[in-house]
């Protein structure tokens, strides 16, 4: 199950973190952490794709093995 933007707000509360602060922990980059969880950016792809898995909002992967690429090329 996916959370939603409350869930990870609420989560963040009860950790006593930021948004921001959980944002350059992970490398991320904090104003587009924020464009995620406000839904002004779709997390399709790139950086937004890999923000959402992390906060749990999407299912998907973080590695980026493009390895599938290179064995339809072939």
């Amino acid at each position: 199950m996916t959370r939603t933007t409350s869930d990870v707000l609420e989560e963040f509360r009860l950790r006593g973190i930021s948004v921001a602060e959980w944002a350059r922990h992970n490398g991320f980059n904090p104003t587009l952490v924020y464009q995620v969880l406000r839904s002004r950016h779709v997390p399709t792809r790139g950086q937004s794709h890999r923000i959402a898995v992390a906060l749990g909002m999407k299912r998907g992967l973080l590695e980026q093995d493009l390895s599938l690429m290179n064995q339809v090329a072939q």
